[in-house]
């Protein structure tokens, strides 16, 4: 192999490695985004269950006392 063959076929190596990883780059990416997505899926649900928590916390009567301990202690 001559000079010029073996560097076109570094060459040629380099450019199918980089395209490989052009595709791991975007599907890495997409899941990144994702998960995105999902994660603020996630914080509004959490934000609406402690508006409601808040809401049943506020609406009884009086403070909350502490449970008694059960009858076996």
């Amino acid at each position: 192999m001559s000079d010029v063959q073996s560097v076109e076929a570094r060459l040629e190596a380099l450019e199918v490695r980089t395209a490989y990883q052009d595709q791991v780059i975007e599907d890495l990416n997409q899941t990144v985004i994702d998960q995105w997505k999902k994660i603020d899926a996630l914080k509004r649900q959490l934000a609406e269950l402690l508006d409601r928590v808040q809401e049943v916390e506020d609406g009884s009567a009086g403070p909350r006392a502490p449970e008694p301990p059960p009858p076996h202690y």
